[in-house]
């Protein structure tokens, strides 16, 4: 799976960051060139001045501390302020751009017809958006780290040219050996146990979300502790991969200060300049490696950039897109040998045995489910020609499994289109048989529904999303079971309503329903077992 599509939006989430990024590069430039002078200029003080007292009196007397060491305090203050603004400005842009990239992952998600998408569960979602994407942050955070090291190397290799060309050259072999033996040990090291700690780490997070949603059945049949022991041994998973990961970063590290003490060690053996600019030039070169450490670790880190990276490409597959805009003028469907045409305003019911695929159909119609085999046209084109947002112009569905957000009755209403008022919502829930619910609550509108609606019953998700449907305005209204977990009292309300509200708006119905009650409001019939058996 390509990553063009993610670069794309990669790159669009980072393009009104540009200039926080320039600031970040700058600043961080700015540090690691007031880092090496700061600490070659430190040494050569130190050196001097101890030369100078070596050197009796008129030495001492001769020789200027002041100024080496007003630019000693500057150089630190420098260094100081440019780190802090340099990670400031980095984890700002960072930060905004990943916010702008899962915003537009999230909707890529809900509005792909590709089977990775559609069969994505809350633990999936949380995973790729949430940690695969906090993956690419490195991207960003790190991007200083290849002009710093270059900052750095050439600063560190023009003070070794007061120390003989022969350190030069030495210094700039081993600058430049550094990042790659760095890279090929650094992936052996940390690619692994990574993976391992990402992999564990997405486990973990998938199962604590379902088994949350599964917490009624979990304690009903008394699975608590084999739940406890499946989340237990994921946390050893991740510790274990987190332990190699410190042992493997560690032995970088390790490597990283060699390779400094090796610089610092080559220029004194090898320079040919008076000692206090030998050691002015072996600190600048040591810290001059330590500046790659940024670097390496970014590198080391690529093959887990790269892996997030495909997982994320499978959910941007280019949605399908029809060839004209769609008005649910005509739907097509079949009906045993023959072809069931639907006009607007027209009203079906879909019946059929258990598993015999009334849902199946609805989500094929709506876009959801692009295996479904039957033969579905809209306008003269074919479902699985058609783009979901074409289809989500037409249709309005309210599922068998009603999905909630984490937040008040009102916000969930307000998902159905731009604009719905609070009077909307009333007309909308009085329709749905869900009004004389909400007005003795305290809060009314404002009720707080819980983690995927907990707080409501079952009949009363499905009436609150029934609801939401009605507010969404489409051509045609798809529904599943609507009055599923509804007494007859209230099952009888609710069909003599909706019937009321879809001859005032003649909107089209198709209704999937094992209750005789609702078959009334749809005269035309089609059994789907017949329709499959047949071909389609």
């Amino acid at each position: 799976m390509t990553t063009a599509a993610l670069d794309a939006l990669l790159a669009a989430a980072l393009a009104p960051h540009r200039r926080t990024t320039a600031v970040a590069i700058t600043a961080a430039v700015s540090a690691a060139v007031a880092s090496v002078v700061l600490l070659g200029l430190s040494g050569w003080f130190i050196t001097g001045s101890a030369v100078a007292g070596a050197g009796g009196v008129l030495a001492v007397q001769a020789f200027n501390y002041l100024l080496p060491s007003a630019a000693i305090r500057a150089l630190a203050i420098i260094r100081t302020v440019s780190r802090y603004a340099e990670r400031l400005a980095s984890h700002r842009a960072a930060l905004l751009s990943m916010a702008t990239l899962r915003t537009g992952l999230f909707g890529r998600i809900i509005g792909s017809r590709s089977p990775a998408a559609l069969a994505m569960g809350a633990g999936d979602t949380a995973t790729l958006l949430v940690q695969d994407i906090d993956t690419l942050e490195d991207l960003i955070v790190r991007r200083p780290a290849l002009p710093v090291a270059l900052a750095a190397g050439i600063l560190a290799l023009g003070l070794a040219m007061a120390a003989g060309w022969v350190v030069v050259l030495l210094l700039a072999l081993l600058l430049s050996a550094v990042p790659l033996i760095a890279q090929r040990f650094g992936s052996r090291l940390l690619d692994v146990p990574a993976q391992r700690l990402q992999a564990a780490t997405a486990l973990l997070k998938q199962d604590f979300v379902d088994y949350a949603n599964a917490a009624p059945e979990i304690r009903a049949y008394r699975l608590g502790d084999k739940v406890a022991a499946i989340l237990e041994g994921h946390a050893l998973e991740i510790d274990a991969a987190h332990h190699d990961l410190a042992r493997g970063e560690a032995a970088l590290t390790a490597m990283l200060a060699v390779a400094s003490g090796a610089a610092v060690a080559l220029v004194l053996a090898l320079s040919t300049a008076s000692l206090p600019w030998t050691i002015l030039v072996a600190l600048a070169a040591g810290a001059a490696v330590e500046a790659t450490a940024a670097q390496v670790r970014s590198l080391s880190r690529a093959s887990l950039v790269a892996a997030s990276k495909a997982r994320l490409a499978t959910l941007l597959v280019p949605p399908a897109v029809g060839g004209q805009a769609l008005t649910g003028r005509q739907i097509s469907l079949p009906d045993g040998d023959a072809r069931l045409v639907l006009a607007p305003g027209d009203r079906l019911v879909i019946v059929g045995p258990s598993g015999s695929g009334k849902t199946r159909f609805l989500e094929g119609l709506a876009g959801l489910r692009p295996d479904e085999p039957l033969r579905l046209s809209i306008d003269g084109q074919p479902v699985e020609a058609l783009g979901i947002e074409q289809l989500r112009a037409v249709f309005a569905l309210s599922p068998q499994n009603a999905q909630m957000i984490a937040g008040t009755l009102a916000d969930n209403l307000r998902l159905a289109r731009p604009g719905v008022t609070i009077a909307d919502m009333w007309n909308a829930l009085g329709v749905a048989c869900l009004d004389n619910d909400i007005r003795p609550m305290p809060a009314q509108l404002d009720s707080w529904v819980g983690d995927g609606g907990a707080r409501l019953s079952g009949g009363q998700r499905k009436r609150l999303s029934l609801a939401r449907a009605l507010l969404a305005e489409r051509q045609w209204l798809l529904l599943d079971e609507p009055s599923e977990g509804l007494d007859p009292a209230t099952e009888a309300r609710l069909a003599h309503r909706l019937d009321q509200w879809l001859t005032r708006t003649a909107t089209g119905l198709i209704i999937v329903s094992h209750r005789p009650a609702l078959w009334a409001l749809a005269p035309l019939r089609l059994d789907l077992q017949h329709s499959r058996k047949t071909g389609g």
